[in-house]
């Protein structure tokens, strides 16, 4: 953690949500004033799409059917905990990006599959902000989350987890519902030793529950609408949160648990700013203290 030079983690699963939670952020720090340096957490996988295949060949040779990149072998967690060291200390970084498709394709001038040259972060930023799968790891050999100033989890149930990998998989980039199926059991094993070892580190875990069927989402026709589902709201410490403020201002909301609130899914992105934005002065204040 660093007072100086602040990160912000949001750590969920392919398929999660968490880039609408970025999308949130962005909205905060443009609002307030607030410049950030971002790091997408494809860019610090290790191989780049074609390597990735022929890596997982390799594995199921040796017998490892389970190589993924949810795991720690196939990513760079070493240079991404070395890269939150520097920012903490320096407010200084690199990072790069992975290209999944033609439009980013033409955006970078990558193919898609590969990854942009590593560059340097802006210079001057308020904060660090990070979002991808592994923003609170925790091993006898990384550790990333006490590097960490404010991390944050989104969690969907599981099978809605599934369903909207597999409709995002099936639409933006073109696998049929059996190669998805088979992402999905290929990455179970790292799913559970080192995604949701993660949301008991992180500060903050967002779990949204559809209130409709969701019992197959292999053969699922839509994803449920927010409009469908609740927000389960988890503080790990919540000394300081104003409760009752956020149930005054988040119509049909309630606690569940003395650290926990629910709200309509639809109100995720008003929770969301509720939340965050006095998180997000407290930090930038603090930095300018400090600095």
């Amino acid at each position: 953690m660093s007072t100086k030079h602040p990160i912000i983690s949001v750590t969920g699963s392919s398929g999660a949500g968490t880039s609408t939670v970025k999308r949130t952020f962005e909205q905060i720090f443009r609002r307030e004033g607030v410049t950030a340096a971002f790091i997408e957490g494809d860019a610090f996988h290790k191989f780049d799409r074609k390597g990735m295949r022929e890596e997982i060949a390799r594995q199921n040779a040796l017998g490892n059917p389970h190589f993924s990149h949810f795991g720690i072998e196939a990513n760079l967690l070493d240079e991404l905990e070395a890269v939150f060291d520097e920012y903490g200390r320096q407010g200084t970084g690199r990072t790069r990006h992975y290209v999944h498709d033609l439009e980013e394709a033409e955006k970078y001038g990558v193919p898609p599959g590969e990854f942009t040259p590593w560059e340097p972060f802006p210079e001057n930023t308020d904060l660090l902000f990070y979002e991808g799968l592994h923003g609170a790891v925790k091993t006898d050999d990384i550790n990333i989350a006490d590097k960490v100033d404010l991390k944050i989890g989104v969690v969907p149930v599981i099978n809605l987890e599934w369903i909207q990998k597999i409709h995002r998989d099936k639409a933006a980039r073109g696998y049929s519902t059996e190669a998805v199926t088979d992402t999905i059991l290929r990455r179970m094993h790292d799913y559970v030793h080192v995604i949701c070892p993660q949301f008991s580190q992180t500060d903050i875990n967002f779990q949204r529950v559809p209130v409709v069927d969701t019992s197959n989402p292999f053969i699922a026709r839509d994803i449920p609408s927010p409009d469908e589902s609740l927000l389960v709201i988890r503080f790990r410490n919540p000394t300081g949160i104003d409760f009752p403020y956020l149930l005054s201002m988040i119509h049909d909301s309630w606690m569940s648990r003395a650290n926990s609130i629910v709200v309509p899914g639809g109100k995720m992105d008003l929770a969301m700013q509720l939340i965050f934005t006095p998180m997000i002065h407290r930090l930038v204040e603090q930095a300018k203290r400090a600095r």
